[in-house]
């Protein structure tokens, strides 16, 4: 379920002319672009944006990045784009980074839908002028490349069928692959990247039930292995998003340094989908507010910001 607060009575104009206010002159009027911006669903603030570049000629997005800074201008960006505009935009600034952040393009391709997945290339592909595939092969090598570009490249089947000879069959295949450290086992490979999530999810099953221990626990030994840490990554993901999710917060906050761009990506692309449950699962797992960790871990407008797609009013 959604965190974020909608008023059941929205003047789009108001909030272009409001934005337009919050911007002029000297000084910047956070705190307004936060309590409108921070309250608006995906499609009221396309329309705000329409309507603001209708009156004013100028692009707000553009604007607000000249007039906001550092972690909190990021984060608005973030919110203000189209969904699977900032789906796109996530997955660049992941695959430029000078070690690829593959765990961004992993959680796109095996948590999303395949009609998700197609529209996140399709926006990539437009915004970019190159498939997202193109770029990822280019940052990447070896069996990590062979993987990835099979990710973001497959169209999943999407519906509930299993087979469970199946499931059996592979997940004897990939238990000896992880026992005998052959990670990259062209069929691992094609496994991860081909089969249904509903499939995949039945072998994950099997062999829990088969040998004692889950996958990922397995998977877990060996943390300098990139290919293997890329493998654990995308069988959580498609395994349980939300527990991964909260992974994700949970190491973004307690590590040493906040990792902000972690936090923000959650946070931003959760708030309109399952945040709330992924606020409950963080409670249950840590015994502190995710809306309290984020409050101490975090300063000034951004932090405002934050709380404010997090649900949590002033």
């Amino acid at each position: 379920m959604a965190t974020i607060i909608v008023p059941e009575n929205v003047s789009i104009h108001e909030d272009a002319e409001n934005l337009q206010k919050a911007c002029k002159g000297w000084g910047t009027d956070e705190k307004a672009i936060i309590n409108i911006l921070g309250h608006r669903n995906a499609i009221q603030r396309k329309q705000i944006r329409q309507t603001y570049e209708e009156l004013y000629q100028e692009d707000l997005i553009k604007r607000l990045e000249s007039e906001l800074s550092g972690d909190l201008e990021k984060a608005v960006y973030r919110w203000i784009l189209d969904p699977v505009d900032r789906d796109a935009v996530l997955a660049n600034v992941a695959i430029k980074k000078a070690e690829t952040e593959f765990p961004v393009i992993i959680e796109l391709s095996c948590i999303y839908s395949p009609e998700e997945l197609l529209a996140v290339r399709r926006a990539y592909q437009s915004r970019y002028k190159r498939s997202l595939e193109e770029d990822v092969a280019a940052h990447t090598t070896g069996d990590l490349r062979k993987f990835l570009v099979g990710l973001v490249t497959t169209y999943r089947y999407d519906g509930p069928e299993i087979n469970e000879r199946l499931a059996k069959s592979e997940a004897d295949i990939l238990h000896e692959a992880i026992k005998d450290k052959i990670f990259n086992h062209e069929e691992v490979i094609r496994i991860l990247t081909t089969r249904s999530k509903a499939q995949l999810k039945a072998s994950f099953n099997r062999y829990r039930d088969e040998h004692g221990t889950s996958i990922t626990k397995k998977l877990l030994k060996d943390e300098s292995n990139v290919l293997q840490k890329a493998l654990h990554a995308a069988i959580r993901c498609i395994d349980d998003p939300k527990k991964y999710y909260e992974k994700v917060l949970r190491n973004a906050i307690k590590r040493s340094g906040t990792d902000e761009d972690a936090l923000t990506r959650v946070i931003v692309t959760r708030a309109e989908k399952d945040l709330k449950d992924l606020k409950e699962l963080y409670y249950e797992r840590n015994s502190v507010a995710l809306d309290d960790a984020v409050s101490k871990e975090t300063t000034g407008d951004y932090k405002k910001f934050l709380l404010t797609l997090l649900g949590k009013e002033d």
